[in-house]
C-alpha cells in the first residue's frame, strides 16, 4: 500500500512538470474547460431554453457527442484481442494507451448526459422508477460505468507492475478482465444501438442494421484517434511505437470503415429504393425536405471524408506517416459528423406529426460541449504524461524522488534498432 501512494504521488507531481508545449496545450484545455463550466452555469440558471433544442428536437450536440465517445471507448477492444489473447506484443503499449483514453472517454460520456439532462439532480431519475429498469438510457450509462472501472484496473495495475519492475500476473488479474472487456466493450455499443432502435416512433432508427453500423464506425474512429495521439506522444515525449503496432491499427481501421461504408451504402438503398412512407427523414437528411436543407452539407462532407479516408487506405500511400494522419483526421471528423448531427438529429425531423422543425446548436451548446472535450483530454493528457515515464523505465519505484521529475523529463531512450523519427518508423 506504501508503495501504491507513493506511486500515486509522484503521477500527481509529474502532471506538473512539462515543457513550453506541454504547458501551453494544458493551459488551452484548462481555458476551454472553464469557458465551457460557464457555459454550463448560464444553461443550469435558465434551463434547455438556452440551447437549440425544442419539444419537436430534443436530443442535439450533446448525445450526438455522447454516441461518438461512446464508440471510441469500446473501439479499445480490437486493441485488447491482439495484444492479449494472440500475444502481439508490438500492441501491449498501445492498448495501454487506448484503455487510457477509454478512462477519458467514458467520464465524457457521463458528463454528456448530465448536461443534456439540463440539472445535474435529474441524473439520479435514472435509477428511479419508472427509468429503471425500462429506460435503455438507464443501461447504457450503468454498462459505461462497468466498463470503466474494467479499464481503470487493466491500466492501473499494468501500469504498476511496470513502475515497480516486476511481470503482471496475466492469468490471475488480467486475462480475466481482458475477456470481460471485450465482450463489455461490445455490450456498450449494442446498448447505444438499442437506445435509438428501441424507439418505435423514430423510424429512421428503428433499422436492424444501426449496431453492427455503430461497431464498424467505432472500431473506423478509434484506432484512427489512436494513431494521431501516439504521433503526437512520439512528438512530445520521444515514445516510439513499433510499426507493426502502427500496421496493425491501419488496417483494422481500413475493414471497420470499409464495412461501416458497406451498412451505408445498404440503408440508403433500402430507405430510398423502396420509396416508404418512412423515409422521410432519410430524404431530409441526404436530399432536404420541403425547402428544409439545414443537414444536407453536414452529411455530404462526412461521406466525402470517409470516402477519402478510405481511398487513402487502400493505398500504398497510407503507409507514408503524413498521408495516414490525414486520412485519419478525415476519418475522425467524418465520422463524428455521421454519428453525431447524421444520425441524432434527423431522426426528429419531420415529427410524428409532420412537422418540420430544423435544429442548430447555439454557442452555449458549443461551449458546453468544447468545455466537456477540454476536460476529457486534460484528463487524457496527464494520465499519459505520468504513464510514459514509467512505460520508458524512466520512473521506477527505484528511481530517487528528485531524481523522477528529471527522469520524466528526458528524452525517451530509443529501443536498439529504433528508427530515428515516427516518419521513418512507419515508412516502408
Amino acid at each position: 500500500m506504501r508503495d501504491y501512494l507513493t506511486f500515486l504521488s509522484r503521477c500527481v507531481a509529474l502532471s506538473f512538470v512539462g515543457g513550453r508545449v506541454y504547458y501551453a496545450w494544458m493551459f488551452l484545455l484548462t481555458v476551454l474547460a472553464l469557458v465551457g463550466l460557464n457555459a454550463y452555469a448560464r444553461q443550469l440558471a435558465h434551463g434547455l431554453a438556452v440551447t437549440g433544442m425544442t419539444d419537436q428536437v430534443s436530443w442535439g450536440l450533446y448525445i450526438g457527442n455522447f454516441i461518438y465517445l461512446d464508440g471510441l471507448a469500446a473501439a479499445v477492444v480490437l486493441l485488447v484481442i491482439p495484444a492479449y489473447i494472440y500475444r502481439n506484443r508490438a500492441l501491449r503499449d498501445v492498448v495501454i494507451f487506448g484503455q487510457l483514453f477509454a478512462v477519458a472517454a467514458v467520464i465524457m460520456c457521463m458528463l454528456f448526459v448530465a448536461v443534456d439532462l439540463g440539472r445535474p439532480d435529474r441524473f439520479l431519475h435514472l435509477f428511479a422508477r419508472p427509468n429503471f429498469p425500462d429506460s435503455m438510457l438507464t443501461w447504457d450509462v450503468i454498462a459505461l460505468g462497468g466498463y470503466l472501472l474494467l479499464n481503470i484496473h487493466l491500466t492501473g495495475y499494468l501500469v504498476f507492475c511496470q513502475y515497480r519492475k516486476r511481470e503482471p500476473d496475466l492469468r490471475r488479474f488480467v486475462i480475466p478482465f481482458v475477456l470481460v472487456v471485450i465482450v463489455w466493450a461490445i455490450t456498450i455499443q449494442a446498448v447505444a444501438a438499442f437506445l435509438l432502435s428501441g424507439l418505435g416512433g423514430r423510424p429512421f432508427w428503428n433499422s436492424a442494421v444501426v449496431a453492427p453500423r455503430f461497431l464498424a464506425s467505432a472500431f473506423a474512429a478509434g484506432p484512427a484517434f489512436m494513431i494521431l495521439t501516439l504521433e503526437c506522444i512520439a512528438r512530445g515525449t520521444g515514445y516510439r511505437v513499433p510499426r507493426e503496432g502502427l500496421m496493425t491499427l491501419r488496417g483494422i481501421m481500413t475493414v471497420a470503415l470499409a464495412l461501416h461504408m458497406f451498412l451505408l451504402g445498404s440503408e440508403l438503398f433500402t430507405a430510398f429504393y423502396t420509396g416508404s412512407a418512412h423515409a422521410g427523414s432519410a430524404r431530409y437528411l441526404f436530399l432536404g425536405l420541403d425547402g428544409h436543407t439545414g443537414l444536407v452539407p453536414w452529411i455530404w462532407t462526412a461521406i466525402a471524408l470517409n470516402l477519402c479516408a478510405l481511398g487513402v487506405l487502400f493505398t500504398p500511400a497510407s503507409q507514408n506517416l503524413a498521408m495516414l494522419s490525414g486520412a485519419c483526421v478525415m476519418l475522425i471528423v467524418g465520422v463524428w459528423i455521421e454519428k453525431g448531427m447524421g444520425l441524432i438529429v434527423p431522426a426528429f425531423v419531420p415529427t410524428p406529426l409532420g412537422e418540420i422543425v430544423e435544429y442548430a446548436p447555439t454557442l452555449d451548446e458549443v461551449l458546453v460541449t468544447l468545455g466537456v472535450w477540454g476536460l476529457g483530454l486534460l484528463l487524457y493528457t496527464i494520465l499519459v504524461r505520468v504513464t510514459v515515464p514509467v512505460l520508458t523505465g524512466r520512473l521506477t519505484i527505484d528511481t530517487p524522488g528528485r531524481g523522477a521529475r528529471r527522469a520524466a523529463g528526458a528524452p525517451a531512450p530509443r529501443r536498439p534498432g529504433a528508427s530515428q523519427s515516427a516518419e521513418e518508423e512507419i515508412r516502408p
